[in-house]
């Protein structure tokens, strides 16, 4: 089946539709990051120092977005759960607890669904926060915060459907999940005991330890000459290692260390190791994320980093090329 696009006027139409509602979100974000102020911080702490759950709630497309930021907080360590309010006032309401706090969202404050919530959730001592695009509203004025989510206008051409506005929402409750992850000390570790399934999972819980060789290693002392580290080179994957008597690591000599050398001298091969070796090279941990070592190789041009325990002892080398096949990248 064709679709008739219209000639290129047409096109240039569309296209132009599509740029202006990325313009108008846009326009929307950034005014609401230059008004972002203390009423922020104090929503950030009211959950922070919460010992419940973040209770989200609204209805129609503000629903839809209540949902996603609840889903956000809750897979980046501040427990969330999302709350119907017309089924909250229909028995759901047991879910809610005394030291929980609300996240209540709508774009006008005075949806007939909502108000109803939040006064039994103010009759229950619990905090509500609002995000609402009308600060002088019922919701605002009643909530113990309200965070600012006016639009100049909705991308829809008509002005109604929630499109801007419900996007703002989503960015702010972003902001505050982003925020909470940080006061707390949220770490990569963290995420991934939250994320443990599909890639996403593997390449969180993937460390240095799963992929490192640890038998036959390149290693040789202070005392060997670059011929024994040729052949260690081209057999070990391009690196060397050079440990003192208790297995330290005091350097390491590469291919790129070999070439360079062999640009500069005749016979290579009586030279001693110590004088060629880089004497504090990177290094990683077994315990490391798999990411954090492709990070380091990346950042410093090398494609194999030794792998020491907690007394610099070398335990293993770990390879790039592994790393990205383990799906640490």
């Amino acid at each position: 089946m064709s679709v008739e696009r219209g000639g290129d006027g047409g096109t240039a139409r569309i296209v132009e539709r599509g740029k202006r509602v990325l313009r108008l979100e846009q326009e929307a974000l950034s005014g609401a990051a230059e008004r972002l102020g203390g009423e922020f911080a104090r929503a950030v702490e009211l959950i922070r120092q919460s010992t419940g759950r973040v209770i989200v709630a609204g209805i129609g497309k503000s629903g839809l977005i209540a949902r996603k930021i609840a889903a956000t907080m809750t897979s980046t360590g501040t427990p969330a759960m999302f709350l119907h309010p017309t089924e909250s006032v229909h028995g759901d309401l047991g879910i809610v607890g005394s030291t929980d706090v609300a996240l209540l969202l709508s774009k006008s404050g005075e949806t007939v669904e909502l108000l109803p919530l939040l006064e039994q959730l103010t009759r229950l001592g619990v905090p509500c926060i609002a995000i609402t695009g009308d600060r002088t509203s019922t919701l605002a004025k009643l909530s113990t915060v309200a965070l600012d989510g006016w639009v100049r206008e909705e991308a829809c051409p008509h002005d109604l459907a929630p499109t801007t506005s419900t996007t703002l929402a989503l960015a702010l409750g972003d902001a505050l999940a982003v925020a909470l992850l940080e006061e707390k000390g949220f770490r990569r570790e963290d995420f991934a005991r939250f994320h443990p399934g599909g890639a996403l999972g593997k390449k969180l819980l993937l460390r240095v330890r799963d992929v490192m060789v640890a038998d036959a290693l390149p290693i040789l002392p202070r005392e060997a000459t670059m011929r024994q580290a040729v052949v260690q080179l081209a057999e070990r994957r391009g690196i060397c290692m050079i440990a003192d008597g208790d297995g330290k690591l005091v350097g390491v000599v590469t291919t790129g260390d070999l070439s360079r050398l062999m640009e500069q001298e005749q016979d290579v091969f009586p030279i001693p190791v110590e004088r060629v070796m880089t004497r504090d090279p990177k290094r990683v941990g077994a315990d490391e994320l798999g990411t954090a070592a492709v990070h380091l190789m990346e950042t410093h041009g090398v494609i194999a980093l030794p792998v020491l325990d907690a007394d610099d002892r070398v335990v293993g080398v770990v390879h790039l090329h592994d790393l990205m096949r383990a799906g640490a990248v």
